[in-house]
């Protein structure tokens, strides 16, 4: 058993990191915005997943390799920029188009998969693992199972925090009804996203010590 007031500690900066805008946080708004709420949650389950997969790959040491290795680091930081990017060209390419309803099961799916995708090539979801998480675990009990309670934690706050974006974003999406401000609107978030790809890009840098 983990010591509760550590749990609340970690809990609590598993909060403040995640208030903090971010690649995850702009891209939920942006699909909310643009989708709508469902699909804003589709692409908030395959986030929780991603990050699932990455504190998994952390209590394995997966995460430490990338941490120690540049050129995997590096490798992961320009995928996840380049994917960000291709996103927001999809966005930009799409708001010509007038907004239409997609098959509900296939859209879930293309949402949920590109939240995913965007978390496992995200370097700093590995890094707070590496970086951060390690302090919240005892020396005098097993690693490997406090690695993975505190992973799941994280993976909860992280997903609440995800859906009240989603939720309040979703309102927004009442506007795209409107053809004379949908365009703008689309554009406009596509342009968000190319600026947080390259924000995003920069504030990786990775500079092995």
């Amino acid at each position: 058993m983990i010591d509760p007031a550590i749990l609340l500690a970690f809990a609590g900066t598993a909060m403040l990191i995640e208030l903090t805008p971010g690649p995850n946080m702009v891209y939920l708004a942006v699909v909310a915005a643009s989708q709508g709420r469902r699909l804003g949650y589709a692409a908030v389950a395959g986030v929780a997943v991603g990050l699932a997969v990455v504190g998994i790959a952390a209590a394995l040491g997966l995460a430490a390799a990338i941490n120690a290795s540049p050129l995997l680091f590096q490798a992961l930081r320009f995928g996840g920029v380049a994917y960000m990017l291709w996103l927001a060209w999809d966005g930009w390419r799409d708001a010509s188009e007038p907004v239409q309803k997609v098959a509900s099961g296939v859209a879930a799916r293309t949402y949920f998969r590109r939240g995913l995708i965007t978390n496992l090539l995200n370097p700093k979801a590995a890094v707070f693992y590496v970086a951060i998480l390690p302090s919240f675990v005892r020396a005098d009990a097993p690693v490997m199972s406090q690695t993975l309670a505190l992973s799941a934690v994280f993976v909860v706050v992280a997903t609440v925090i995800h859906a009240g974006i989603v939720s309040l974003a979703g309102t927004a999406q009442v506007l795209l009804e409107n053809e004379r401000y949908s365009r703008f609107i689309r554009r406009a978030l596509a342009l968000a996203l190319v600026a947080v790809a390259l924000w995003f890009g920069w504030a990786t840098t990775f500079n092995p010590r």
